[in-house]
């Protein structure tokens, strides 16, 4: 072609390096990505942080990085315990019939109790409530004990939170404390109807299922608690500073559930 080698070998290595010199930033962003979001991201959600910061790259490419980085999210472990005992399912509908998307906040919520573990106390317990049109956890209470009182603390910090409106729904498991008669008087009276899952079918609530898995997976499995008040300020930062303001949901278009709800009464304004 009449060009001299030196020239070809000249932007040869110069593109070489211009392409090293891009690894080396984009490792750099990858690993500044997966820090702040203490391992919890795997490639394709740190590939989505970076298009928001401009960066378009493949998520193969991520995940090549971040096996040259020596890094990758967090496995989820197993972790067993108690299921709920025999009960009643007599008049007890399953009103939301694993339909788990919502036009608007305030029509569909679920809640659950989940089991952490501390050195201090042994088991202690999480009700959570969830507001499925954005994911976010809208209420919860942390106590050493599994009673009814518990799940209507979680509800009561919900309502608090969020509102309600009448005719919309809440789903649970057929859990003694969901079905207390002090719980489901208070539905009644807040003219929130009640559905429920069929008794160890978890899909029924498989919105709920997923949250108590990242819990698990990204927080609660990866440390080992010694005192109750420890737990208490896990969780506050997990889910007010982690899971709501910062951890981006694939099924919300990655976006937070902060994000949504903000969008959501900014159209609606």
């Amino acid at each position: 072609m009449g060009i001299h080698h030196s020239i070809y070998y000249y932007h040869k290595n110069n593109k070489t390096n211009k392409y090293k010199e891009n690894n080396k930033e984009l490792d750099r962003q990858i690993m500044e990505i997966y820090t702040e979001s203490k391992r919890r991201y795997g490639s394709p959600k740190i590939k989505k942080v970076l298009e928001n910061n401009g960066i378009m790259v493949s998520q193969k490419r991520v995940a090549r990085r971040m096996k040259k980085l020596g890094i990758r999210s967090i496995v989820m472990k197993k972790y067993n315990y108690a299921g709920n005992k025999k009960v009643d399912d007599t008049n007890k509908p399953n009103l939301l019939t694993q339909d788990f998307k919502a036009t608007k906040p305030k029509e569909k919520w679920v809640g659950d109790i989940t089991y952490i573990y501390t050195k201090e106390v042994g088991w202690t317990y999480l009700a959570i409530v969830m507001d499925l049109y954005d994911l976010k956890i809208i209420g919860y209470a942390y106590g050493k004990h599994m009673t009814a009182n518990l799940v209507i603390q979680a509800l009561n910090n919900a309502i608090c939170n969020r509102g309600i409106e009448e005719g919309m729904i809440f789903h649970s498991d057929l859990g003694s404390q969901y079905t207390s008669n002090d719980y489901e008087e208070l539905l009644k009276t807040l003219k929130i109807k009640h559905s429920y899952s069929k008794k160890g079918y978890p899909y029924d609530n498989a919105s709920m299922e997923s949250f108590n898995a990242i819990l698990k997976k990204e927080e609660v499995n990866q440390r080992s608690y010694v005192t109750f008040e420890e737990v208490r300020l896990a969780i506050f930062e997990f889910i007010e500073s982690w899971y709501n303001n910062k951890r981006i949901h694939s099924s919300l278009g990655y976006i937070t559930p902060n994000e949504k709800e903000r969008l959501y009464y900014e159209k609606t304004a």
